[in-house]
């Protein structure tokens, strides 16, 4: 439910070129580290994709947005 007291940043995006789900997209982040695609919002202006990112995100806990951490690699026998 997003209330454990952390700062989540929506960065909103408009497509220049290429190819986005939206003209616009809303991505929910922590600094170093983006949503899931499933949690990011896209529109045809900007209010769209906020309203569409925030509607995705309601009610679901921190750890729901984000990726897991990939497991950490263990050293290659030559370091």
């Amino acid at each position: 439910m997003l209330n454990n007291y952390r700062m989540i940043y929506i960065d909103l995006h408009q497509k220049i070129q290429g190819n986005l789900a939206g003209e616009f997209i809303a991505v929910p982040n922590l600094i170093n580290i983006v949503a899931k695609p499933e949690h990011q919002g896209a529109g045809k202006n900007e209010q769209q994709a906020l309203e569409d990112c925030l509607k995705k995100i309601k009610g679901l806990n921190l750890e729901d947005l984000f990726p897991a951490a990939a497991p950490a690699m263990p050293p290659s026998k030559g370091d």
